[in-house]
């Protein structure tokens, strides 16, 4: 270290700290907006998986429009060749199925058109949460992240309730607009607490988002309902008695369970004014708990023995499968053949074969050829060549493995966020220090839970000595250089600061209690 004059022969700029510096104390440091842009590098699935689901739901509404269209244009073209020979009520039959299908189409490309206009409000949540990552809230947009992290890692191990009631529990998912905030006032103001579930339940059946359409009309009706039933209550308190208020109490609250329902429903999906920011955010939107309850459906299956949700869900993503030279669909065809073979039914499973395994041949003839053996055997078999085969555990197998395909085709991490997380902070934690019985408590690997998860992990790489402050725990750097005591201990310039503020300039060290005026530190420089 090379010492140098803090105070420059200057007694009173020594005892009164810089101005500047106290202004610089609201300036995010350079070392916080690097970690905090280095760890966005991490981000890649938080975008990834919507934009997949979107590509997703756009190509299979273009399929269904493809085929649906292909089928009445054939059919027409089928019309106008037998037009001779049809009938008039024939042909107007034949026009009626025409139109009620393409009646249909329509409904389905709407409902289409709806997903996908969630799913892109999905994407735009998403950026507009990255964006929001700055020096300045990083405190709680890292909350926010940690929450997220948790939900995945949850819903990877299967608990979809305990991560969807960690996601309704925090501000992260979109409930609605805040042009029903009035509307949830007033039902929680008139008809006490009971109403706040049923109207939340009706927020949640569907996004609301500020693109709708505006209904005036429907809004001055719901407004005016909503003002009759504000008055009705003080007209009858006027006249009627306690038994009487006590009937049109009840009598009200049924007539808006059965009544009003219909309305504050159309209400919801209407009344949203154009460029109204969402009133909350809670996971749905950050998280992936709709893509994963599409994994759970199959991951239920597999584990009950049944692979044909498994099998459609290959055929409806067998492009992309194909494109990634995946063998899940094969492992499951050959899970299906060896049911067969354990059930002893032999004619069957070499039929099953023919069909479904002999267009495997081509790429996967040695795998074939060990499963075919089983034929020969029982499922009682003591070869261990092909005991495996009839074993569980091939369950078990054929569920991970869809894991790691569900997880590449939405571009997901195929390890947990939270299991990467944790390995990149305790390795750079991990010092041979951490291990020895004068560990500081503040190091996280002091606790021994901490100590065994970084046991496999290399000890963190330093090529340039660190400091910590002995009173802030903060790191000492170039923003916060480190200052030299006459004792020779080391503090960073932001805790003496504050300290000589409070004392007029005069510096107590918290380890020795040297008593020493602002103007005696010196200045250290970390090689």
């Amino acid at each position: 270290m090379e010492p140098e004059s803090q105070s420059n022969g200057d007694p009173a700029a020594a005892t009164a700290p810089p101005m500047a510096a106290a202004a610089a104390a609201s300036v995010p440091s350079p070392r916080t907006v690097n970690t905090l842009a280095e760890s966005l590098k991490l981000e890649q699935q938080l975008l990834r998986v919507p934009f997949e689901h979107f590509k997703k739901s756009i190509r299979s509404n273009h399929r269904m429009v493809e085929k649906e269209m292909s089928t009445v244009i054939s059919s027409v073209a089928e019309a106008s060749n037998r037009e001779a020979a049809m009938t008039q009520e024939e042909a107007v039959n034949h026009l009626t199925s025409l139109v009620s299908r393409l009646q249909g189409l329509k409904r389905k490309l709407e409902e289409g058109c709806r997903v996908e206009n969630l799913q892109a409000q999905r994407c735009r949540a998403r950026l507009d949460h990255i964006e929001a990552a700055d020096a300045e809230n990083s405190s709680e947009w890292s909350n926010t992240r940690l929450k997220r992290i948790l939900v995945d890692y949850m819903l990877r191990l299967s608990y979809y309730d305990t991560a969807a009631k960690l996601a309704a529990s925090s501000n992260i998912m979109s409930l609605g607009s805040s042009a029903l905030l009035p509307c949830l006032s007033f039902f929680v103001e008139q008809e006490g607490l009971a109403f706040f579930p049923f109207f939340l339940s009706l927020l949640s059946k569907r996004y609301l988002y500020s693109s709708l359409s505006f209904s005036l009309s429907l809004k001055q009706e719901v407004l005016a309902f909503f003002f009759s039933l504000t008055f009705f209550p003080f007209f009858l308190f006027l006249f009627g008695c306690a038994a009487v208020l006590l009937s049109w109490w009840l009598l009200h609250t049924v007539l808006l369970m059965l009544v009003l329902f219909p309305a504050c429903f159309s209400a919801a999906l209407n009344i949203v004014p154009q460029n109204s920011e969402p009133c909350c955010k809670i996971l749905l939107d950050l998280v992936d708990i709709d893509v994963f309850h599409e994994a759970k459906k199959v991951i239920d299956a597999l584990q009950n023995r049944e692979v044909a949700p498994a099998l459609a869900w290959c055929s409806e993503n067998k492009s992309r499968l194909k494109k990634s030279k995946s063998k899940f669909e094969f492992q499951l065809r050959l899970q299906e053949f060896i049911e067969l073979v354990r059930a002893d039914n032999n004619l069957r499973a070499i039929t099953y074969a023919r069909k479904h395994l002999a267009p495997w041949g081509a790429s996967h003839m040695r795998e074939l050829q060990r499963v075919m053996a089983t034929l020969a055997f029982k499922s009682n078999t003591e070869c261990a060549a092909y005991k495996v085969f009839f074993e569980p555990q091939q369950w078990i197998y054929l569920v991970e493995q869809f894991k790691q395909e569900f997880y590449r085709l939405y571009g997901m991490t195929l390890e947990p966020l939270l299991n990467i997380y944790l390995q990149a902070g305790l390795s750079a934690l991990k010092t041979p220090f951490c291990y020895e019985d004068d560990c500081t408590k503040e190091d996280p690997l002091s606790q021994e839970n901490f100590r065994k998860l970084a046991k496999p992990l290399p000890f963190s790489k330093q090529q340039h000595s660190k400091l910590v402050c002995y009173i802030t725990k903060e790191l000492m750097d170039t923003e916060n250089p480190p200052l030299v005591l006459p004792n020779g201990y080391v503090y960073c310039t932001k805790a003496l600061e504050e300290m000589a503020k409070k004392n007029d300039g005069k510096i107590t060290c918290p380890r020795t209690g040297l008593v020493c005026n602002y103007s005696e530190l010196v200045k250290a420089f970390i090689s």
